[in-house]
């Protein structure tokens, strides 16, 4: 999944990014709105962590302009929005979620509860409640980062899991390697690499034969058929 942060302040910005890098997601910085504005309407996100407090702005407004449409995003308008901030105060909560913030975090806090939050909110991109993705056999588990099938740990890369959990949050359906790059991958990766082939490739080896098909000039689909 591929996640913005906005945040001003440095060393946070950086630790957020390491710390959910780590943990499997691609993640792109704005250090203010202008920023901001230039990922959102070249990039397709899952989910947006929002400062309020930015140099040349706040993230009120940028969040009332998403949800308003007075941005020109890709995708299909379901990007997530977790607004982080010192204020603690009932009326700044009640404005961040009015304004449409999906959540709400006042620093500081602990990455472990942000990263939570952040795979609560993914879920609800899914018909899933838990943590956890299952298709025949094949368990996926968010917040443990790891995959077992018919009860047998597989080991994959964090490019693997990623590949997998976004699959797998659209069993059935076609995916395209520009939406999967899109999803997977960060800002910093060339659209004309062919890592999204490689990594499906070597994906496809671990699983074994009949977990990921191959629609030909259309892309990629996990089998709904037990392989």
């Amino acid at each position: 999944m591929r996640l913005l942060v906005v945040e001003d302040e440095e060393d946070l910005a950086e630790g957020l990014r390491v710390g959910l890098t780590r943990t499997g997601y691609a993640v792109d910085v704005a250090a203010d709105t202008a920023q901001a504005y230039d990922h959102l309407t070249l990039n397709e996100y899952d989910l947006m962590l929002l400062d309020i407090n930015l140099p040349d702005g706040d993230g009120f407004t940028l969040c009332r302009q998403l949800r308003d449409g007075e941005v020109d995003t890709p995708g299909n308008g379901d990007l997530r929005v977790l607004m982080l901030t010192a204020r603690s105060g009932l009326d700044d909560r009640v404005r961040g979620l009015d304004g449409g913030a999906d959540d709400y975090l006042v620093k500081p806090f602990h990455l472990a509860e942000l990263l939570a939050r952040v795979r609560a909110l993914l879920r609800r991109d899914t018909t899933g409640t838990t943590a956890t993705l299952s298709v025949h056999g094949l368990v996926l588990d968010t917040a443990r980062h790891t995959v077992t099938l018919d009860g047998a740990p597989l080991a994959l890369t964090l490019k693997e899991f990623g590949v997998l959990q976004y699959l797998m949050t659209r069993p059935g359906h076609v995916v395209s390697s520009e939406e999967l790059l899109e999803h997977v991958w960060d800002a910093n990766t060339d659209p004309f690499t062919q890592t999204v082939r490689v990594t499906v490739g070597t994906l496809r080896r671990k699983l074994g034969d009949g977990w990921i098909d191959t629609v030909v000039g259309r892309g990629y689909r996990l089998s709904q058929e037990t392989p």
